[in-house]
């Protein structure tokens, strides 16, 4: 059996030696040991995640494949690294490059998917805090805390954050990130949506651990205001678009200005009770305008092209791969 977890990168040398030194320590109990493929994308068109690449793939427990994708955009990364796999491959994992797996997180991921027979397996990623001063009220707020269900629970989406696909159903497909998310973020809900509606069995696995290191500036209310309007908007986007009822469309409105309201009502006492509590006031009226901006077919572009970075250099030639 092969399995190829795809990555994408962008300027984030430490965090993607940590990814990379995390998949080269799995271990399988559950299930039998598959042959691996790493697929690193590198979304930089310098090629600066090239050299570090070429260091691990000298020591690496399987096929380490490097590649450059020039254009800017999330979408666009994750559209070639599924276009450099292995056309034998049986699974697809995708996981972030400021994330490291638990050893048994493959494994675990696998475990599930041939107990259920799933077509895509999902599972909790953990907060790892960078700065050993985080502040208490970000602690106490539980923002970063993830979601949790009973291994099996259905699913009507997933993130590429931490999954796991069978490879067979991507080979059905037309359309994989839409590029239309490049710079806005949420191309993995748009696309796990689209496997739903079209009746592929999602299912969670609450024992396929991955932990995500978060810097300070993360731990900024700003940064989480911003990113509760983002998340929100797009999934209104995406079910605007999937789900185009008058009655989804009217529950989400409802969802929207409920959220705005509740955010409204807490506010008052939450200057008694402290500023987990300011936060996450402002955190539902943030949700609940971002829930109604992408009804509106609003679409915020968080992670658009910086000032200065050139697409149209040419790639580096170094541990390239043949994708």
């Amino acid at each position: 059996m092969l399995i190829s977890v795809c990555v994408s990168t962008y300027q984030r040398p430490e965090g993607l030696k940590r990814l990379l030194d995390g998949l080269n320590q799995l271990t399988f109990s559950k299930c039998e040991t598959p042959n691996l493929e790493v697929i690193v994308v590198d979304n930089d068109s310098t090629g600066s995640a090239s050299a570090l690449c070429s260091v691990k793939e000298k020591n690496f427990n399987g096929v380490l494949k490097y590649s450059i994708e020039p254009t800017r955009g999330i979408s666009n990364s994750r559209n070639k690294a599924l276009a450099c796999i292995n056309k034998d491959t049986n699974f697809v994992a995708f996981i972030d490059d400021d994330e490291v797996p638990a050893s048994s997180w493959l494994d675990e991921l696998l475990f599930v998917q041939q107990k259920l027979d799933a077509d895509v397996v999902t599972g909790p990623v953990f907060p790892h805090f960078t700065e050993t001063d985080v502040p208490n009220w970000v602690l106490k707020g539980k923002f970063f805390e993830p979601t949790h269900f009973p291994t099996g629970h259905p699913l009507k989406v997933a993130f590429t954050n931490n999954v796991l696909i069978r490879f067979e159903i991507l080979r059905q497909i037309h359309i994989m990130f839409d590029e239309r998310f490049a710079l806005s973020g949420g191309e993995d809900s748009h696309f796990f949506m689209r496997l739903s509606r079209a009746g592929y069995k999602i299912v969670w696995a609450d024992t396929a651990l991955v932990y995500e290191w978060i810097p300070q500036n993360r731990t900024k209310m700003k940064w989480i205001l911003r990113r509760g309007y983002r998340c929100w908007s797009t999934q209104s986007l995406c079910e605007r678009e999937l789900y185009p009822s008058i009655m989804v469309l009217s529950i989400r409105a409802c969802k929207g200005i409920g959220l705005i309201s509740q955010g409204f009502c807490l506010l008052l006492p939450s200057l008694v009770l402290g500023q987990h509590a300011i936060v996450k006031a402002l955190l539902h009226i943030c949700r609940g305008t971002g829930t109604l901006a992408g009804l509106a077919g609003v679409r915020y572009q968080e992670y658009k092209v910086i000032s200065g970075i050139q697409n149209d250099r040419k790639p580096s030639t170094s541990f390239r791969s043949g994708c």
